[in-house]
């Protein structure tokens, strides 16, 4: 599949920089399209395309699942490491979404990815893999839509914060590559946002008061406390809208629990300020 070659053809030019790892990565990209024969040993269903599981899916969606998984394989690597350690928390969290998606065999696979491009920025040094990654970017969002970018730019945020708490630094690299890949400023700190319970902290921080439940539904709504009623109302439409569940319905299972769960956390926000302000 075409959209597999492409995606294998960014990662081959990250690890390499040059032509011929593009060409290298193609085949990559082949050999993870070619896999839809290997039997997912986490379902017991067809290979990473997951065609039988999925009902009958056509080539297309197969085709975005996977690119799905490499760019997020890419994306995370440079997230991981954006706080100069590599968290086995996060780690483990890329791991479990390969395993439930596409079985054992990618776990393995992608774990390899994932320490090749750890070594390679090292390698390359931090400056040059950031501009690998800014111009990945801009292949991305040729190829993807907006809605599969913002679920991929929601699971790199929920890559880190599974350590429970997120560093500065890797807040700056989220908003770095939701930059990268056009996603609109409000839209990034409305995800940056989400996914904190009340009584959890905010950003990572240690000490100072809990993040504010009404403080948090503004954020996630992307608008100020200052809104008038329509402007809430608004904002909700909208960012209900971007963010619904059947807009990556076809990119797995676990990519349409996360955007289910995202899309809950846009309705509580809406409830929470409703109430506050005695909407309806």
């Amino acid at each position: 599949m075409a959209i597999e070659k492409w995606i294998g053809g960014v990662l081959g030019w990250v690890i390499t920089g040059n032509v011929l790892g593009a060409m290298a990565g193609f085949f990559l990209g082949s050999f993870f399209d070619g896999s839809s024969n290997t039997v997912n040993t986490g379902y017991g269903q067809s290979g990473y395309g997951g065609s039988d599981r999925y009902g009958g899916t056509n080539a297309y969606d197969e085709g975005n699942r996977n690119s799905f998984l490499f760019s997020m394989l890419v994306l995370s690597s440079y997230i991981i490491r954006a706080d100069g350690r590599i968290m086995h928390s996060e780690m483990e969290f890329v791991r479990d979404f390969l395993r439930r998606n596409f079985g054992e065999i990618a776990v393995n696979e992608g774990e390899t990815i994932l320490l090749r491009l750890f070594e390679e920025q090292k390698r390359q040094g931090d400056a040059a893999f950031k501009e690998n990654i800014r111009q990945a970017c801009v292949e991305m969002r040729i190829h993807m839509d907006y809605s599969t970018r913002l679920q991929l730019l929601s699971f790199l945020a929920m890559i880190a914060k599974a350590d429970g708490t997120v560093s500065s630094e890797e807040v700056q690299a989220v908003r770095e590559i939701g930059s990268y890949l056009q996603i609109d400023a409000v839209d990034i700190e409305s995800i940056l946002s989400m996914g904190y319970s009340r009584g959890q902290r905010n950003n990572g921080a240690r000490s100072g008061s809990t993040v504010n439940e009404l403080t948090q539904a503004y954020k996630i709504l992307g608008i100020s406390p200052s809104a008038s009623d329509d402007e809430v109302k608004k904002a909700y439409r909208q960012m209900a809208l971007k963010h619904h569940p059947d807009r990556v319905a076809t990119l797995g299972d676990d990519v349409r629990l996360a955007a289910e769960k995202k899309f809950q956390e846009i309705n509580n926000a809406k409830e929470v300020i409703f109430k506050a302000r005695g909407m309806r």
